[in-house]
Formats: structure tokens, sequence, C-alpha cells
């Protein structure tokens, strides 16, 4: 039968709540990216969702199910299970709670029903089975606002990748109101991943495939929060630059299982082939088996800790920053101050070759940008930023500077069509971010957003930084010395275990994470290593750097060789 026609006749997709007008309907716009069949196969072995169980016995929901990716593999499960003793005949009523699959896209829900009408057909069920099983299974819903009043034993999937800004305002209000762990910018898997915890039995398992993201960002503190007062983290496979979709997405994606017990110490691997026999094997491996693993597996302690971003790297490198951390006060605690560089909303009106912004000389600044930097030492280009503000933070009143009102006012309609401005009119003129004058005047170590290695270059205090800048300032460090160490594997161990990694091997090194850094406090360096740090520093050798800094946190010779530095 045509797919359209079973569709219809099984009468299932009636929208009923009081946001079925606001929904996320097309495939693009709910972040429809669809898996490959042996990475589903590979979820459902670690979330122990196996054949050679009565899975009868057992529910499972897929709270996103698309076009069928996991429904179909999971169903052809569980009837190879259950037709190892029972038949088609019995089947509806015996199987009729098995499964529960949401989908809020009628066109994606079409081609599943079609799909498992099909796998349900090979194995003899008549068209009146086929329609009371899936009329049981399968549900057209938002499963975020969806009523569902009964836990399963596991919970699987691929959840929608969705920008806040992508739904309708109303609608994420109700989200808000309902789900704790949406923060900051939280993507839409956020809330799925919460309450598909939240519908989990004692014992029982989620088992996601998503992007890596929320482990280590700002906004995923609270689920990682909620993680660690009530799951446990049994496994963790990073996927990044494999082919674990269907489609090349640049998605960040790791495979994670969670489960409803008190936790223990997870198990993890990295990168492996997306190949049916050897996922079958890490995948056994990974859950206890004595089978060869196609990639290293590791058994690591304390990767949940509060709302804490999640270490999931090497071991030693994990024992390394545990011992520093208990040893030695963040950076900012060691007269440090970190920040970043000014962001206008605007750059083409707000940012020109200094010397041709006709506006009055206090109202600009000379700008340091990425660019002025990256032969690791500062060659300004000449450009400059205007700057709004008075030096208590107030804006200016731009009837005291004729040259400046004249300027912003040839530039109104790109300066006043930002969403600062428009939210604020009085206020039209502003940077999104503060200017502090007085920070061009401060010696500052400047570091690139995005970066293989940390590219830290000295600033004598002539310049502003831009907003893809970060700055590090500090009253008690000799800067020179700071580069040194920020320069060495040291700041590399630190930034690489708490963000998240880019393609290619790149890190963000963004504020949130330089402030991880534990550094010792300058007083309690010694002369002879101060001025070993800053001469290093001074003529850019990084195996210097990292000789002396080593030294000055007590690295042995094993912990050296961990972080890759030079340990003679």
């Amino acid at each position: 039968m045509h797919e359209t026609s079973v569709f219809e006749q099984l009468a299932l997709w009636n929208p009923h709540d009081s946001h079925a007008g606001e929904h996320l309907s097309s495939g693009k716009e709910r972040g429809a990216v669809y898996t490959r069949p042996e990475t589903v196969d590979f979820i459902l072995d670690l979330a122990g969702y196996l054949p050679e169980k009565p899975l009868h016995h057992y529910s499972l929901l897929e709270p996103s199910f698309g076009n069928g990716d996991f429904l179909v593999r999971a169903v052809e499960r569980l009837l190879h299970a259950y037709l190892r003793t029972g038949t088609p005949a019995t089947a509806v009523e015996e199987l009729r709670n098995a499964i529960v699959g949401i989908e809020i896209d009628p066109g994606a829900a079409a081609e599943a029903v079609a799909r498992l009408t099909d796998v349900l057909a090979g194995k003899g069920f008549d068209l009146e089975q086929t329609r009371s099983l899936l009329g049981a299974w399968l549900r057209n819903d938002d499963f975020l606002l969806a009523d569902i009043r009964t836990r399963f034993d596991f919970v699987v999937g691929n959840p929608p990748y969705v920008r806040q800004e992508l739904v309708p305002d109303r609608l994420m209000a109700e989200y808000r109101s309902r789900y704790e762990t949406i923060y900051d910018r939280a993507d839409l898997y956020i809330p799925f991943i919460e309450r598909g915890l939240n519908l989990l039995k004692d014992g029982a398992v989620l088992a996601f495939i998503c992007s890596d993201r929320w482990m280590k960002n700002k906004y995923g503190g609270p689920l990682r929060a909620l993680v660690a007062r009530e799951y446990h983290l049994r496994f963790y496979v990073d996927m990044v630059d494999t082919q674990a979709f269907m489609a090349d997405v640049t998605a960040y994606p790791a495979i994670f299982v969670v489960s409803k017990e008190r936790g223990g110490k997870t198990r993890i691997a990295h990168r492996p082939k997306v190949e049916a026999p050897m996922l079958a094997k890490l995948a056994a491996a990974l859950a206890g088996g004595k089978d060869h693993s196609p990639v290293p597996v590791l058994e690591v302690g304390n990767v949940v800790n509060g709302s804490e971003p999640w270490i999931l790297d090497s071991l030693d490198q994990l024992n390394i920053v545990r011992r520093l951390e208990a040893r030695f006060p963040f950076l900012e605690e060691a007269g440090c101050k970190v920040g970043i560089g000014v962001a206008t909303g605007a750059d083409k009106a707000f940012v020109g070759k200094f010397d041709d912004l006709d506006v009055e000389p206090d109202r600009k600044l000379p700008l340091v940008t990425t660019k002025d930097i990256v032969s690791g030492s500062v060659k300004w280009q000449g450009l400059g930023v205007i700057n709004p503000f008075n030096d208590d933070g107030s804006l200016v009143d731009l009837d005291g500077y004729p040259r400046l009102k004249r300027y912003f006012e040839a530039k109104r309609a790109v300066v006043a069509a930002r969403n600062c401005a428009r939210r604020n009119p009085v206020a039209w003129y502003r940077t999104i971010d503060r200017i502090y004058p007085a920070l061009v005047h401060e010696k500052k170590l400047l570091i690139p957003d995005i970066k293989g290695e940390a590219n830290v270059v000295y600033e004598t205090g002539k310049y502003y930084p831009h907003h893809n800048l970060y700055y590090i300032t500090s009253s008690e460090w000799d800067l020179r010395a700071l580069q040194a160490v920020l320069r060495s594997g040291i700041a590399r161990l630190f930034v690489g275990v708490y963000s998240t990694q880019m393609r290619g091997g790149y890190l963000r090194y963004q504020a949130q994470y330089l402030r991880r850094i534990r550094l010792p406090r300058w007083h309690d360096v010694p002369k002879e290593l101060r001025d070993r740090l800053k001469e290093a520093a001074r003529r850019g050798d990084t195996e210097e750097c990292n000789r002396v800094t080593f030294e000055l946190y007590g690295l042995d010779a094993q912990e050296r060789a961990a972080l890759g530095g030079n340990g003679s």
C-alpha cells in the first residue's frame, strides 16, 4: 500500500495542545539529522536493547523518531526476540506497550510508517495487525509538551538540533517554564535530554547521539548538574570526524549512555570507525566484555562533578589536572583578570582606519585585532574603534560632540538597526559592550579565540582589543613570565580538558576556559624561575617555556611526557 494511504488510515496524527499552531514542523526547522544504521545498532547495543532479551517485557521510548532510523532497528530487534516464542496473532496485545515513538513532523512520520509497515509485513503481520500496533506505538506530538504518564526501560534516539532563535517566542516561554535545564543559549536537545532522563525507570538507561557541546559549555551546566544529582554516566563515545550520520554535518557528535542509578566510573572511547563489526566489538568492550576493542577504552572516575564541565580525555591528563587543581588557585585568584574585547554589533560603522574616523580625538581608540598578532607580536594595521562612553560608563551627550554626532547620524541606518539599539532607542549609538578607555594603557596578554596552540601575545599598553581577542591583565604577575606559562603545555592542558574541541583539533581559548587554568601565586615563584620564564617568553622559545613551567608546577617525568612537552 502507498505510504500516504497507510499514513491517512492510521489516523494517528492529531496535535491537541494549545501550541499546535506554533510547532516546528519541517525537517529543517526541527533540526532533523538522520543516523546511519550502523550507528543506530551501536547505540542500541550500548543501551542493552538486545534481541536475546525478552524485549516485549520492556518499554522503549524514541522521543523524536523522524523517518524511523531508530524505530525500525528497535522494532526489528523486538520482533526477532518475540517471534522466537510468540506469533503475529498474539503480538498485538503482547507488544502494544513495548514501544512509544513521538514525532512532531507528519511528513517524516509518514516515511517511518511506511518503513515499519514493510518490516511488520515481512514478519507475517497483516494490515489490521499493523494498524493496531503502529496505532499503539506512534504519536504525532511535541515531545517537550506531550502528556506522558509512564516510565521507560530505554530512551534512545537522536534529539533535534534546534537553536532557540528558531523557536517562536510563546513556545520557547512554555518550554522554559517546564524545563530547568534550558539555560543561556541552550539548543532544544538540552530539554529533550532532561525529559528523557526524567522518564526513566530506576536502573533504566538513556542512550542518545547528539552534539557534545553541552558537556563542557556554559549552557550545559544545569543539565550536567541534573546528571550528577540523580544519574550515572556509563558510556561516552566521541564521534567527531566519523561518519555517524547519513549526511556530512558539523555537529560535533557524541554518544552517551546515562542510567538512573548511583554514579560510578565512566567508560570512554574516541572516534571509532563507523563499521558494523568494529562497533559491535567496541560495544562489547565498553559493556565489560573481554573481546579486543578496535579503539582504546578508558575507565575514568570523577567525570561527572556537579555542574562542572566533563573531562573526557586521557586519564593521565585528568590526573594531572586534578592534582594541580588541589594545589594551586585559579588564574583570577592569583591576581589576574580575564576579559574579552569589544563587540560593537556593527563593525562597519564603529570600526575603521583610525586616522579616517572623523570624530573628536577622545572619541576613538586604536584597535588591535587577530590580524595584528598573527606573527606572535603586535603589528598594528591602523584600525580604530569609536568610543561612545564617558569614563564612568555613561553614554556621551552627542550635542557635546558635534563631529561624533555628525558621524553617527550619517550611519544611523546601520547603527540603529541593531537589536541592542531597538531594545533601547535612547541609547541607539552605544556599542554592545561597554568600552573602558583605561584598558588601552594597561599591559596585557592577547589570545585569539580559536587556535591549535595558544598564541599568547604581549601588548605593551597601546591598543584596545577587538571582540575576537581575549585579554589577561594582572596586578601581581609579571606578564612576560605569565606569557611563558600560557605558551606552555599547561595552558593547553587546562583549556583542552575543559573546552569543546573544534574540527581539526582546534581549541576554544575562551574566557570561561582560561579562567580554569591554575596558577601559582607570584610571590611563591623563586626569583630564578621568574627570570627564566621572562627570558623564555622574550625569546619565544616554546621548549624553554615548557621546561621552566613544568618545573614551576612540579611535574614529574611521566606527567611531562603526558603533556607532550620537553621533560629534560
